[in-house]
């Protein structure tokens, strides 16, 4: 969880800082467009990892309450 807040932090003060520029910004207000993009983005990122999650978690609940395997490997483990 901690790397999608790294990614969304980075990604997100990117892309505030670079719209800033395009704009022809202070660097006091690029830094701040560019700190605010990067909270937003990295809230955002954490919510679709955490909604990720939880729905990667489903899957593996009913694919074992179905009784079929967890994943491939232990599926091909199992035949031979």
């Amino acid at each position: 969880m901690k790397f999608l807040l790294l990614i969304g932090g980075l990604l997100g003060f990117a892309i505030g800082l670079v719209f800033s520029w395009a704009q022809k910004s202070a660097w006091p207000t690029s830094l701040w467009h560019a700190c605010v993009a990067a909270y937003l983005a990295s809230l955002l990122m954490r919510w679709w990892g955490r909604a990720w999650r939880k729905n990667l978690e489903e899957v593996l609940k009913e694919r074992q309450s179905a009784g079929a395997p967890a994943n491939s490997s232990s599926a091909a483990a199992s035949k031979s």
